[in-house]
């Protein structure tokens, strides 16, 4: 049992003592305001706080996080269709955005618990399907991540050493360079998950999110061991330091690479190349950092719940626009696709 508070319509708080019984979750109002909080055994289910209390927002909230699944899921299967559709863009380099976009595809479809939610007005989510939307969230954001460093080394030997392109960039490396992405991320979420399916005390059951954030949900153990501090430390380095010192190395080498080249015109169009590219990736990287700022300086948990709704669900949505409207090959097979199925 865990007394917790609550606000009420006045904005006052009052206390609520929470019964855990298998499969259900129970609230009750109570009078002492004095329980302290006590450690839990592995508990059936965990409460999400979401994005906001009030009910009147419900409505507006279902409808604009279903459009923007929708319009996310709709995009990033259009270029998926149009790539496969089109023999002539059969490269190393559409073969890399394709996989972005299925990787984009499920980051996305993690999220659709919070549209369940928002339509059932229940936070209440198992331990399992908790851990399970966890190692989901991991392995997508892992993936995309070390993809977005695969395509800019594609981009790297596209640009500097274009005349040898086809023969490094062969069927091979690419097949491996994803099949590394993809076991990686694997490992990184398992990782993840190993150090969560240890843990057999919780000092609360609330997670201040719309859903399983990690780093919301290991903050609700009443102890953390050395070995999770040091497993935590090697899952940032490989989803997030060497894919960014990757990709900040590969466009060191495209811009050293660019500024050699003798005319404003020349370096104008292969500044255009990448561009859709760097916009992606600042994007992604750019939301992330943002996130991880606002929720060290802020106070507020709610708030950083809000600005993840940035990076999991604008972002994947943005993505296929990116790459289409800067793209004229992209462009072009999407017509293609568009005129056949007429």
């Amino acid at each position: 049992m865990r007394v917790m508070t609550k606000e009420n319509e006045t904005g006052s708080r009052y206390p609520l003592t929470c019964f855990f019984i298998p499969n259900t979750l129970f609230f009750f109002k109570s009078c002492p305001r004095s329980t302290e909080p006590q450690n839990l055994t592995r508990v059936p289910e965990f409460l999400l706080l979401g994005l906001s209390d009030d009910r009147e927002w419900q409505p507006v909230l279902f409808e604009l996080f279903l459009t923007m699944y929708l319009v996310s899921m709709l995009g990033n299967l259009l270029i998926i269709l149009a790539l496969g559709s089109d023999p002539h863009l059969h490269t190393p380099m559409y073969f890399f955005l394709c996989n972005l976009s299925l990787a984009d595809l499920g980051f996305t479809s993690t999220m659709i618990t919070m549209i369940v939610d928002i339509r059932t007005h229940s936070g209440v989510i198992s331990y399992r399907g908790c851990l399970t939307q966890m190692s989901f969230f991991m392995f997508f954001g892992c993936l995309d991540s070390l993809l977005l460093a695969v395509t800019a080394y594609d981009w790297l030997v596209a640009i500097c050493h274009p005349l040898q392109y086809m023969a490094i960039m062969n069927t091979h490396l690419c097949g491996l360079l994803v099949l590394a992405s993809f076991f990686t991320s694997l490992l990184v979420s398992q990782m993840h998950n190993s150090i969560v399916s240890q843990l057999t005390y919780f000092k609360d059951v609330e997670i201040a999110h719309f859903f399983c954030e990690p780093s919301q949900l290991l903050k609700l153990p009443s102890s953390n061991t050395s070995t999770n501090n040091i497993v935590m430390y090697l899952v940032r380095a490989i989803s997030g330091f060497f894919p960014i010192s990757g990709i900040l190395f590969s466009y060191y080498k495209i811009v050293s690479s660019i500024l050699r080249v003798p005319s404003a015109g020349g370096k104008h169009k292969a500044f255009s190349t990448c561009g859709s590219h760097l916009s992606v990736v600042c994007l992604f990287y750019g939301t992330g950092l943002g996130v991880y700022l606002s929720s060290a300086v802020s106070l507020s948990t709610r708030n950083d719940a809000v600005d993840s709704v940035v990076y999991t669900v604008v972002t994947p949505m943005l993505n296929p626009f990116i790459y289409s409207l800067r793209n004229m090959d992209i462009k072009a097979a999407m017509w293609k696709l568009f005129s056949k199925s007429v």
